[in-house]
C-alpha cells in the first residue's frame, strides 16, 4: 500500500541524479518541482551548480519542465532563466499537471522522470501518473506552512524507505 509513496530513486540533490543510468532506462525528460528542489522556497535565485546542471542535461539531450503548485508569477522567472517550459497551478498530486508537462515536452510517461522534494505531492503524483520518480532532499528547511505539516507525515514514510533501502543494499550471503 505504501509503494505509491516510495520513489524509484532517492538522492541528496539534483547533482547526484544518475544521468547515465536514466539514459539507459530510456528517460528523455524531467518534470521538476520548483521550491526546495530547483530553488530555495519562495526564491527566484538559482545556485550556480543548479544552472550548470541544467546546461549539462540539455547538452546530453534531456528535456526539462518545471511543474509547480505556485502561481505563474512565481514560476515564470526561473523557467525563463533556465530556458525551459513550465506548468503552474499544477494541483499536485493530481495527474493533470504531469500530463500537461509531458505534452509540452512531447514525451511519453515511459520517457519521463519526476524530480521533487516532497513525497505527498511530487512522488505520489508522479507514481500516480506512471512516471519514474526521484526524491531529493529539500534544499533548505524554510518552507510553506502547509508543507511543514506534510513533512511530519513524510517522516514515517522516509523511515520505512530508509530501512528498505538498507535491506536492499546489504550484501547477499
Amino acid at each position: 500500500m505504501l509503494e505509491i509513496l516510495y520513489p524509484d530513486i532517492y538522492v541528496h540533490s539534483l547533482l547526484q541524479i544518475p544521468l547515465e543510468d536514466l539514459k539507459a532506462r530510456q528517460i528523455k525528460a524531467f518534470i521538476l518541482d520548483l521550491d526546495n528542489t530547483v530553488t530555495r522556497w519562495n526564491s527566484n535565485e538559482l545556485q550556480a551548480e543548479v544552472v550548470e546542471w541544467f546546461k549539462r542535461i540539455k547538452e546530453q539531450g534531456f528535456k526539462a519542465c518545471i511543474l509547480s503548485n505556485n502561481g505563474e508569477q512565481r514560476v515564470v522567472g526561473v523557467a525563463a532563466h533556465l530556458g525551459i517550459p513550465y506548468v503552474h497551478r499544477a494541483q499536485k498530486p493530481r495527474r493533470g499537471g504531469y500530463y500537461r508537462a509531458m505534452a509540452r515536452m512531447e514525451v511519453t510517461a515511459d520517457e519521463t522522470a519526476v524530480i521533487g522534494d516532497q513525497i505527498f505531492t511530487d512522488v505520489l503524483g508522479g507514481n500516480r501518473a506512471g512516471l519514474l520518480t526521484i526524491l531529493v532532499t529539500p534544499i533548505d528547511r524554510k518552507e510553506f506552512m502547509g508543507t511543514k505539516v506534510s513533512r511530519s507525515m513524510e517522516f514515517f514514510v522516509l523511515r520505512r524507505l530508509r530501512r528498505r533501502l538498507a535491506r536492499e543494499n546489504q550484501p547477499r550471503q
